[in-house]
């Protein structure tokens, strides 16, 4: 049996000259630990050799007993697919830590607080030229990074706990049952030690992400409270450096994108649902090659339980591409790009007369929302989905086309009902899109909502026609018709 259980490695022994010793180590933070004591791997995006560093901090031997308190702490943790309590440590601890570049997160003052009140105030007065929708913006409030990472941290469980826990299930589900009955003790120490590597993975991710977003809707999806704009100043100063634009002008354009991300997701209401919905699509299609699990598992030894660990950093449990899994992210991936193709058309609307940086600040937003910063890419690392509409350019020709042909009521109307909308096919074609014959959804949800309260009549043709058929009388559980369906 291997003396290091568990794999995780022992730390290097301790030199007899304590300071040739921390200048020996090579351990994060200027070696005064192991570079890597646990044997983890690294994380995209920050956490250099060993991504409970974030947890942990600059290890020596003095904090090794804290340290695997926390280890225990993770073991016996018994909750959800994902441990959210270290996840939320960590990503304050990762904020606390600051930015790549040097930049410290700080509390918001006094006077940022009524420079973004003012801003969105008047962000919504311009986007009332521009839109039919009104404000959906009931405060307006300005967050230093760890209070963004407060504030959202409860849509992150929505957004990632389904992936997470479908991935489980779809690991467990693998073994013959034999298997599972003799591994189950072990079964749930890899759970608790699944919740804790997730928790901390995703917890590094939200932390570099609080030091880039600029609101609480960069991703396209509505992150914070409901009718909450908010904004982030010490992140819209460190967006506009270098820029050479003004810094009332690059908050200004950064308020209007948010209070038109706040009014579309206010006013349509089926949004949000929507977009969770292809995340939970998404999830449901995943399944793991049971093949692959099972020549990885016959080939470990078991005298040498790190191989395990080193299985898992090879993708030993990547799930599979399926067919619902395509089809989940292209509905997504369309959806996002209509959102942020609104918003870019509506902003440039706004903004052009009254910003002269309006077009040098869309195109950098473009840019920016189209690459993704490392933390959306850890995101896509660990739960498969890139939130990156790269249709933004086509869906916002698009939005702007309708505008021109349709007016402000025609294209604004086409979020009334999800079948409205264009698809993924009429980006490619947005002439004919915009000079088709669309239906008008909105009676048929009326009837429909009639009809679920038992308030509803029928149509006097139907009424008539049923007389017909049965003398006149109308039996009680005839009343469904196409609509029902």
């Amino acid at each position: 049996m291997s003396d290091t259980p568990f794999g995780f490695g022992l730390p290097p022994e301790e030199p007899e000259n304590g300071d040739d010793g921390k200048k020996k180590g090579g351990g994060q933070g200027g070696g005064q630990g192991p570079a890597n004591p646990f044997g983890f791997g690294g994380l995209p995006g920050g956490g250099g050799d060993n991504p409970f560093a974030a947890m942990f901090g600059s290890m020596n031997p003095n904090d090794l007993g804290a340290a695997f308190q926390q280890l225990g702490q993770m073991l016996s943790y018994e909750g959800g697919p994902v441990n959210w309590d270290m996840a939320k440590d960590i990503a304050r601890q990762t904020v606390a830590r600051g930015t790549a570049d040097g930049s410290k997160d700080a509390s918001v003052t006094d006077g940022e607080r009524a420079a973004v009140e003012e801003a969105v105030r008047l962000a919504d007065l311009w986007l009332d030229g521009v839109t039919s929708l009104p404000s959906g913006s009931g405060t307006a409030v300005a967050w230093s990074r760890a209070e963004w990472v407060e504030a959202t941290l409860p849509v992150w469980k929505d957004l990632v706990d389904p992936v997470a826990e479908r991935v489980g299930a779809a690991m467990g589900g693998v073994l013959p049952e034999e298997m599972q009955a003799m591994a189950g003790p072990l079964l749930g120490m890899m759970r608790s030690m699944g919740g804790a590597m997730f928790g901390t993975q995703i917890g590094q991710a939200l932390g570099v992400l609080a030091g880039e977003v600029v609101g609480s809707t960069d991703i396209g999806l509505p992150l914070g409270p409901a009718g909450k704009a908010a904004l982030l100043p010490v992140n819209i100063e460190a967006f506009g450096s270098g820029l050479e634009v003004p810094q009332e002008e690059v908050r200004l354009y950064l308020a209007l994108r948010e209070a038109a991300h706040q009014r579309l997701f206010a006013h349509v209401p089926w949004l949000r649902s929507h977009l969770f919905g292809a995340v939970e699509g998404y999830a449901r299609g995943i399944k793991v090659d049971a093949s692959k699990l099972e020549d990885v598992v016959g080939q470990l030894d078991p005298s040498h339980p790190e191989q395990l660990q080193e299985a898992l950093q090879q993708g030993m449990f990547q799930p599979e591409d399926t067919p619902e899994q395509k089809a989940a992210l292209a509905r997504l991936e369309t959806a996002l790009a209509l959102v942020e193709g609104w918003v870019d058309a509506v902003v440039h609307a706004a903004a052009a007369p009254h910003l002269p940086s309006a077009d040098r600040l869309r195109e950098t937003l473009r840019r920016r929302r189209a690459s993704g910063g490392p933390a959306e890419q850890t995101f896509a690392t660990l739960i498969g989905l890139e939130l990156r509409p790269r249709r933004l350019r086509d869906a916002s020709r698009l939005w702007a086309s309708l505008t021109d042909a349709r007016g402000l009521e025609g294209r604004d109307g086409l979020w009334e009902h999800p079948d409205m909308l264009p698809t993924a096919a009429d980006l490619d074609d947005p002439d004919g899109f915009v000079h088709r014959e669309h239906l008008d959804f909105s009676e048929l949800d009326k009837m429909l909502g009639e009809a679920a309260k038992g308030t509803g009549e029928k149509p006097a043709g139907e009424r008539e026609a049923e007389g017909k058929d049965d003398g006149g009388k109308g039996e009680p559980g005839d009343e469904k018709g196409e609509s029902g369906k």
